[in-house]
């Protein structure tokens, strides 16, 4: 009978470790010494793009990711309309997180989001596909089902290149965090995640609303 009790707890606790690295694997932290100087609740918030808020080298980077994106969502059966594009060469307290209307060749809207911190230096940010890396993973993403989960709003993403396979086994998911504020705040740098792309939550109702109306998977690109 001992056995059998002490069996029952050791799987509890299996189970409840996994439970919290599930938890645990994209909690946004702050940088270090980073204390925030934004309101995150402003009022009438806007993320449409003005013209000439992008700069000239991240639209072109934008462009020619486009024309590939709209290659392999016809040829994959994507929606070949709208697509996510993150330029991870911005940085992070600048908008870098945009909705790219691939029929106008043009940004609809853009948000500001996180990276990973695992390995990020002062200069730059590194990237992995490694398990408990804590890193962002560059490729391409299916983006897809929604789920709430300790952060609220979810959506599960799936890696699908060599960059990203293990996305999805490393819980790394869209979903929104409040130290993440709605407009930009650059020279400061806002909070890290741990491998999740992490946005406003007023810029993920946003782009939930794209996600619901298409009736395929919508295509997210993390690049550099």
């Amino acid at each position: 009978m001992k056995f059998i009790f002490k069996t029952v707890a050791t799987v509890l606790l299996v189970l409840a470790s996994l439970s919290a690295l599930a938890y645990f694997l994209c909690l946004p932290r702050l940088f270090r010494g980073y204390k925030p100087k934004f309101n995150p609740t402003t009022s009438a918030v806007s993320f449409k793009v003005k013209k000439d808020e992008i700069e000239k080298n991240a639209l072109l980077r934008l462009k020619q990711k486009a024309d590939d994106m709209a290659l392999y969502a016809k040829q994959n059966h994507f929606n070949n309309r709208y697509c996510f594009m993150v330029d991870m060469k911005i940085e992070s307290g600048k908008k870098r997180f945009f909705v790219y209307n691939l029929k106008k060749d043009s940004v609809e809207l853009s948000g500001l989001v996180t990276h990973g911190g695992g390995k990020t230096t002062a200069d730059a940010i590194q990237f992995s596909n490694t398990p408990n890396s804590l890193c962002t993973s560059v490729g391409k993403y299916k983006i897809g089902n929604a789920y709430t989960g300790k952060f609220g709003l979810a959506f599960k993403l799936h890696g699908l290149d060599n960059t990203n396979s293990n996305a999805y086994n490393r819980f790394v998911v869209l979903h929104s965090h409040a130290c993440v504020p709605n407009e930009e705040v650059a020279p400061l740098n806002i909070c890290e995640s741990w491998g999740c792309p992490t946005v406003a939550p007023a810029f993920l109702t946003e782009l939930k609303k794209y996600i619901d109306q298409s009736a395929q998977p919508i295509l997210l690109n993390i690049y550099y």
